[in-house]
């Protein structure tokens, strides 16, 4: 007997297949984990949500206003001063050249820098040639005394001789009336009476000539010693020796210019050419400080004079500004800056550039309880750094330190205080 067979769990045709429990059991876990993980997920998600609120919270907030840079007002003083640039010069140049000609210098005694005595030696000439004609000439001077001595004793001689024939010609004048001697030895006697008395004035006009042949023989051994005293040349007066041409061994002649050059009694002074229009607020006696170009410190001056004259091309004016005597750091021709004192004054300080100018009108920007307020101020003196107001800010208040740049009248901002060495930056 044949037994049909069965076939277990095989789905009908066109059927649902018959569940497995194994299988269902692992679809229903992963579910489960899945859902776990989603919602893990959707609570990190809620939590970085929230902590981006709350981060963000803050922003929600007023913004802070601009900071802006401020300074006090303060009082004090001011001074406006003025610059004016120049050179050293000489107040006077005094050129010393030779008064001889043809003559050797043989010794330089004085070089450049040397402060000098009036009177005293710079250089000395060879003098040989005029001790040998001084010599010649006090020979020259002893042979005109003997010549006037040999004159002298003619004149006695011819006086004498004169006296005897005028005696000679007295007795013969009553013995020609008597007839005892003729006529002929009475003229003879007046002959030799008038021969006497020309011997007479010849010996006279003689010992003239020797004379004076003798005091042109003075005179030349003047000029012989003048001229050997002019062999040394010496200072006319007393100063600084600025340069030196002469040289050893060199002939000079009065022709040949200057040998040295002085600066008379050391007086070395700024001049300066100064704007016409500060030229006029200048006066006699100023005190400067002179920068000098080398130097650390300033030298002190004055102006000492004022030229009434201004240049039409450049409308320049010159000052000269006397510097102390005896610097020995004051170079002819060295540049120098001199910073002169127009005025000072007591009063309400700002820095230059707190101000602005809004047509005619000089305006700074206060800051109080925060709120910018333009104000039109009144000037008084002006630096370069500093502004002096008259009238507009107390001292104390609060500026901008650089004024117009980012702000208006009404704006709200942050000040932020600098010191006055800042704001001079």
């Amino acid at each position: 007997m044949t037994m049909p067979r069965l076939e277990r769990n095989r789905p009908a045709p066109n059927g649902p297949a018959p569940n497995k429990p194994g299988r269902t059991s692992s679809f229903r876990r992963l579910a489960l984990a899945l859902a776990g993980l989603a919602g893990l997920t959707c609570a990190s998600l809620s939590f970085v949500s929230t902590g981006h609120a709350q981060e963000s919270a803050p922003s929600a907030e007023a913004p802070k206003p601009p900071s802006i840079s401020v300074i006090a007002a303060k009082e004090g003083e001011i001074v406006e001063t003025v610059d004016v640039t120049g050179t050293l010069m000489p107040r006077e140049t005094v050129s010393i050249g030779a008064d001889v000609d043809g003559l050797r210098i043989v010794e330089l005694a004085a070089e450049e820098g040397d402060l000098v005595e009036k009177g005293e030696v710079l250089a000395r000439l060879e003098t040989d040639m005029i001790d040998s004609n001084i010599q010649l000439n006090a020979a020259q001077i002893a042979r005109a005394d003997a010549a006037i001595a040999q004159a002298e004793a003619q004149i006695v001689d011819a006086e004498a001789a004169a006296k005897e024939a005028d005696a000679a010609l007295e007795r013969s004048r009553p013995l020609a009336q008597k007839g005892i001697v003729g006529r002929d030895v009475l003229e003879q006697r007046i002959a030799a009476a008038g021969s006497a008395r020309a011997r007479v004035n010849a010996a006279r006009q003689g010992i003239a000539l020797a004379e004076a042949d003798k005091a042109a023989q003075i005179a030349q051994r003047d000029q012989w010693l003048l001229r050997k005293s002019k062999a040394e040349i010496k200072a006319p007066t007393a100063g600084l020796v600025l340069s030196r041409d002469a040289r050893l061994g060199a002939i000079v002649s009065a022709a040949s210019g200057s040998l040295f050059e002085l600066a008379r009694d050391g007086l070395i002074e700024l001049e300066a050419a100064v704007s016409e229009t500060v030229l006029a607020r200048l006066s006699k006696g100023q005190e400067v400080s002179v920068h000098v170009a080398g130097r650390r410190s300033p030298v002190a001056g004055t102006i000492r004079l004022i030229s009434p004259r201004v240049d039409p091309a450049t409308r320049l004016g010159l000052v000269d500004i006397a510097l102390p005597v005896g610097d020995d750091g004051l170079h002819v021709g060295s540049f120098a800056r001199g910073v002169i004192s127009l005025d000072r004054s007591e009063g309400v300080l700002v820095p230059r550039t707190a101000v602005v100018f809004d047509g005619e009108d000089a305006v700074v920007q206060v800051v109080k309880d925060g709120v910018v307020e333009r104000r039109v101020v009144e000037l008084g003196l002006t630096t370069a750094e500093t502004v002096e107001l008259k009238e507009g800010v107390a001292p104390g208040e609060n500026v901008v330190a650089t004024a117009g740049a980012f702000v208006r009248d009404g704006d709200t901002v942050t000040p932020v205080q600098l010191a006055a060495s800042e704001a001079q930056r």
